[in-house]
């Protein structure tokens, strides 16, 4: 499998290179150059290992077999996802629940970020690279901790967190300000996630910077879903719960279903657009924004405009408006880079951009959106405990909101879950009628009291973690802090 560039379709190179380097040359991002078919059939019976190890191999061509086989087992170990990696719960009727909040960072980032260091490492081997990576991640509070944690003390590895400062949850807030490590660096950005994000993805394109680390054996690369280690894992867990589904009864083997994803960044529901191009009965691909709704605009009209009110929201790893992975998305509907290196340029330069009518029914033929604010995300977290028995986090609301305005119908439909309920404890306590204590921790124990779920032992325990991370710094402060790290 090559791939190439979205913004440059002479480009070819392997996966291991594309993984290395996380964003192609002229701030493209890499895609592969074609979709391989399955027989749905093969994924049945298969543990969630042998599933993506089956899906990765697809992709991966210029990797070993055996050391898949060995990343995957190891990765999606009982240790790690507690025997739920990729369990999709019943809810209620034909709405299922996708918990994807099991791993170590009770959050779905841990599907890919508990992988993509192994897929780096090798790719380093692969390709005779022997200097220091440098890994840059911007992060909206669920990505950093998890790519913290999956590359803490690796060899030859650095890595470096930039979060929107006062933009995240305090339990989000201090998984990342916590981490142990001695490659590891956390910052407070003052801005929104897209300062953080714009200012990572600049120096990535500071072509003197990337000279003077050269000149110590040093590159830069990234572990957001810019990058495409990241986003192949998060194929897998599509694959994974429809066989679920089917072998349970719940649907009959090659019946459609719908996925209802809660998306800022696109990478998460784009996983499923892949998952759908290589076979998958998948019916509607329901992208579920919140306040923050610049992808509902753009998948209703054809327009993106980021020149926009930033709202922080009770679901702030949504709280994005320059939807990186969407990029990838017009570049598989048009097959056109030019066209795509042209609405990019206009987002940078403009703020917003505008695709042909043409573009946007193809786009529609499988995505359908849908936006929810805080109020309505109070009204479903509620909803969804009263009548279902089920507790939610916020983000995971959002979508429950949405697909029950978009997935009406016979058709199933799976609800991706992003996140422990215990990661935002105010905001759902409150959602539930409780008065609300301002310390978080106190919010997690009255909510383990009210409902009798358990939080997460690694949620619970950070209060008694000693805080390594306070600094703040300007996005113009990012390019320093990637030469010091």
């Amino acid at each position: 499998m090559n791939y190439t560039s979205t913004r440059d379709s002479a480009l070819c190179t392997g996966a291991s290179t594309a993984i290395l380097t996380g964003i192609a040359p002229g701030g493209g991002l890499f895609v592969p150059q074609q979709f391989p078919q399955v027989d749905m059939r093969e994924f049945y019976g298969l543990t969630y290992p042998q599933t993506a190890q089956k899906v990765l191999g697809m992709f991966l061509t210029d990797y070993d077999p055996d050391f898949l086989k060995t990343a995957t087992e190891q990765t999606y170990s009982t240790e790690n996802f507690g025997g739920k990696a990729g369990f999709a719960a019943h809810v209620a009727g034909n709405t299922y629940a996708l918990e994807l909040w099991h791993g170590p960072t009770c959050a779905f980032k841990d599907y890919a970020l508990q992988l993509m260091p192994r897929l780096l490492v090798e790719a380093k081997k692969n390709l005779g690279e022997t200097g220091v990576t440098k890994i840059l991640v911007a992060t909206s509070g669920d990505t950093g901790k998890a790519a913290l944690a999956g590359y803490a003390g690796l060899p030859g590895i650095r890595i470096a967190v930039f979060y929107p400062n006062a933009g995240t949850s305090e339990v989000q807030r201090l998984q990342m300000a916590t981490q142990e490590g001695d490659n590891v660096a956390v910052y407070a950005v003052n801005g929104n996630f897209d300062d953080a994000q714009t200012g990572v993805k600049r120096v990535f394109a500071d072509e003197d910077l990337a000279q003077e680390l050269a000149a110590k054996n040093e590159k830069l690369s990234s572990a957001n879903s810019i990058n495409w280690g990241r986003l192949v894992p998060q194929i897998v867990y599509y694959f994974y719960s429809y066989a679920q589904l089917a072998e349970r009864g719940d649907i009959a083997p090659g019946a459609p279903v719908s996925f209802c994803v809660p998306t800022g960044n696109f990478g998460d529901i784009l996983a499923g657009y892949y998952a759908k191009r290589m076979g998958l009965p998948v019916e509607k691909l329901i992208c579920a924004s919140n306040k923050n709704n610049v992808l509902t605009d753009f998948l209703t009209t054809g327009v993106y405009d980021a020149r926009r009110t930033f709202y922080k929201t009770s679901s702030p790893s949504m709280d994005i408006l320059v939807s990186s992975n969407l990029e990838r998305l017009l570049y598989h509907v048009t097959q056109d880079a030019a066209a795509v290196a042209g609405w990019m340029r206009e987002l940078a330069e403009h703020g917003h951009y505008t695709v042909p009518a043409e573009v946007l029914s193809a786009i529609r033929e499988t995505f359908a959106c849908g936006c929810a604010d805080d109020a309505q995300v109070r009204e479903e977290i509620r909803a969804r405990y009263e009548a279902d028995g089920y507790l939610c986090d916020t983000h995971t609301a959002v979508a429950f909101r949405v697909a029950r305005q978009q997935a009406a119908g016979e058709t199933p439909c799976v609800v991706l879950s992003t996140a422990s309920p215990y990661k935002f404890p105010c905001d759902v306590l409150g959602a539930l009628g409780a008065d609300v204590p301002e310390d978080e921790f106190e919010a997690m124990r009255l909510l383990q009291e009210k409902t009798g779920v358990p939080a997460p032992a690694s949620l619970a325990g950070l209060r008694e973690k000693p805080v390594h991370f306070t600094q703040v710094v300007e996005k113009d402060g990012i390019r320093a802090a990637a030469l010091a790290l």
